[in-house]
């Protein structure tokens, strides 16, 4: 089973890439520790996690904190907080 990971705004901008394909997560991993991991893989993934408080996710498409376990997601969105008008 694989995870798909996107990334919108100023995140993708810093990754420079809009998805990322991975093995699914071993059960019991958070976002946050995804993330972590995650962290060693650019540069710009470096950047774009580095600011933890601006970082919201989706699982499913489902707003969820970042210290939340992927269990069997099948997608997880990052992104900076959305403000609407």
């Amino acid at each position: 089973m694989a995870l798909k990971i996107l990334y919108f705004a100023w995140v993708r901008e810093r990754i420079g890439q809009d998805e990322q394909i991975i093995d699914q997560p071993e059960a019991g991993t958070t976002i946050a520790a995804l993330l972590d991991s995650l962290g060693s893989d650019s540069p710009g993934h470096v950047a774009a996690f580095a600011p933890r408080e601006r970082l919201r996710a989706a699982l499913d498409q489902r707003f969820v904190p970042l210290d939340t376990v992927i269990g069997e997601a099948s997608e997880l969105a990052i992104f900076p907080p959305v403000t609407g008008g």
